[in-house]
């Protein structure tokens, strides 16, 4: 098992934050840390102000030395560390770039204790035990295939939890949906748990803001192959604003998939899109400021054999039926 890590630090709250909470002003000199952290930290004696344990809630009155001297303690049971198999596209001291396959899930769960993306990250970095959910800063569906993002230490996941929410990160998605799409559109619509299904999401007036950026790639005969572009990520997102739309993704039957087929099409592209039994959706790029350089980095990954073959067979369907035409 690697060795805890040991933070030293010491900073001067600002005065523009006298009368503020401890927690909340500690939230903001130490950033790199979450809230729930620091107030633990607070609790324990391990964040001090002018050498003094105090509570949370103590107000500050500006130009007090907070001292923080804290181990950081393994976050997942390091037992359940497992080789499982996923390609890194990029690494450095600070985050990876993981393609994850579709069928894998990638947090421990009910149902799913262990071979997930987070008990092979622990694996492959056994560092990244210590970090909220191994580092993994937004999810990908099981089903889902492609980029996903990992920090590799406190500071990188902080900064880049932080991008998320200030929506600098650009996620792009490619997909085959049912029907034909007539143009492009944004789908503006607020997602929410499903009021009767608890494993689904719905189109929801209560719910929260949720937009994406839909562009034809090419138009087949039944079916549209999109990109998806996400400005904001809520779950589920893609699958339901297309099912919402009324062009659900193919193989998506949670979301209303019915398996549409081209009106003559040959057997065998009746039978793959029968077949297809995940959702056909693909996280083909990624782009974010990196925690520490500040560079701009962007990475691409083509769409896996499942999906890649089913296009192929629409193509040649579409071509076909122009042909016949």
């Amino acid at each position: 098992m690697p060795d805890e890590q040991h933070i030293e630090l010491k900073a001067q709250v600002p005065v523009e934050l006298a009368g503020g909470r401890l927690d909340q002003t500690a939230a903001t000199v130490f950033a790199q840390y979450s809230r729930v952290l620091l107030k633990n930290w607070i609790e324990t004696g391990e964040l001090l102000v002018d050498g003094r344990r105090v509570k949370p809630r103590h107000r500050l009155r500006g130009g007090e030395t907070l001292t923080l001297s804290a181990t950081l303690q393994p976050r997942e049971d390091w037992r359940s560390a497992q080789p499982v198999a996923f390609e890194i596209i990029y690494e450095d001291q600070d985050l990876l770039v993981v393609n994850k396959p579709a069928g894998l899930v990638v947090h421990p769960g009910a149902g799913n204790p262990d071979g997930t993306l987070v008990n092979g990250l622990l694996h492959y970095r056994p560092e990244l035990e210590v970090l909220p959910r191994a580092g993994i800063v937004h999810r990908l569906d099981k089903d889902t295939s492609g980029l996903l993002l990992v920090a590799a230490n406190l500071p990188a996941q902080g900064r880049l939890t932080a991008a998320l929410a200030a929506r600098t990160v650009s996620r792009c998605y490619q997909a085959l949906a049912e029907g034909v799409l007539v143009a492009g559109r944004d789908i503006d619509l607020p997602i929410g748990r499903h009021p009767q299904q608890r494993t689904r999401q719905a189109v929801r007036d209560d719910g929260r803001e949720a937009l994406t950026r839909v562009r034809i790639l090419e138009r087949l005969r039944a079916h549209s192959y999109i990109e998806a572009r996400l400005a904001t990520g809520r779950t589920h997102q893609i699958r339901v604003h297309m099912a919402a739309i009324g062009y659900p993704l193919v193989g998506d039957r949670r979301y209303g998939a019915r398996g549409r087929v081209p009106s003559g099409a040959t057997a065998e592209t009746i039978a793959a899109i029968s077949e297809f039994r995940r959702q056909a959706l693909h996280a083909w790029q990624l782009g974010f400021e990196h925690p520490v350089s500040g560079e701009w980095l962007e990475f691409s990954t083509p769409a896996p054999d499942d999906m890649r073959q089913l296009l192929e067979l629409l193509r040649t369907d579409a071509s076909m039926s122009r042909e016949d035409a």
